[in-house]
């Protein structure tokens, strides 16, 4: 079966879209379906490619809306550095909203990622990232509570607990990172201001000392199509 009528609902979509102001809402799902001549489900698989490249975002409850397009934060992965260092470099403003730094205590999953203890205390630090007042990525870093303590960052925390760690002269040696995407939780989604199931750019990081000692366990959260990652790797020689 030929897909291009879903190519054509891809090029009547990209149309709709750049015609549409930033900012402005799509009209309804089930009414842009009929006026398309496509089932919803087909409607939402041809309109998850413009979401991941950031020209549109659906907000639960409020709609489809047309964000326009930014420029993406561009970096390899090679080298550890924090978001904020990463848009400085590349001249682009970012912001930190929704700051939640709290004292817990480690369950199964925290203990084994920090090799600590259960019920050890920690500190978890949760923000959002916005570009150009948007959310665009969802940062959640729990450290030990004697590595990092809740009132430590009181004071004068701008979004990176890495540049916090590196400015205070923390030993901090090297990171282990997986990543995957997943689709949002409601917690993430929330804060991210997408819909839940969405599919996002996720890390699953540990950050080490020189030691060898775990210092950070961070999930990272990204809205793809704000970030292009990459990764430079030398030919292997036998």
């Amino acid at each position: 079966m030929s897909n291009f009528p879903f190519q054509r609902l891809q090029a009547d979509l990209a149309e709709l879209i750049a015609k549409t102001p930033p900012g402005q809402r799509l009209v309804s799902e089930p009414d842009l379906a009929k006026q398309l001549g496509v089932s919803r489900a087909t409607l939402r698989e041809a309109m998850r490619s413009f979401e991941t490249q950031g020209l549109i975002r659906r907000r639960q409850g409020s709609g489809t809306f047309v964000v326009g397009k930014v420029q993406a934060l561009d970096s390899g992965l090679e080298v550890l550095e924090s978001l904020e260092t990463m848009a400085k470099r590349l001249g682009l403003d970012v912001s930190v909203s929704d700051l939640n730094i709290e004292a817990i205590f480690a369950d199964t999953e925290l203990a084994a990622a920090l090799n600590v203890p259960e019920d050890s205390p920690l500190t978890r630090v949760r923000r959002v990232i916005r570009a150009d007042n948007r959310p665009v990525a969802y940062l959640v870093d729990t450290l030990p509570e004697k590595t990092l303590n809740p009132d430590d960052l009181l004071a004068d925390f701008h979004g990176s607990v890495l540049d916090f760690l590196l400015a205070r002269g923390d030993s901090v040696a090297s990171s282990r990172a997986n990543v995957s995407a997943i689709g949002g939780t409601a917690e993430v989604a929330k804060a991210l201001e997408v819909q839940r199931g969405d599919v996002l750019l996720h890390f699953y990081s540990q950050l080490f000392d020189h030691n060898g000692r775990v210092v950070d366990y961070s999930l990272s959260y990204f809205i793809p199509g704000y970030f292009n990652f990459h990764v430079v790797r030398r030919v292997g020689i036998s």
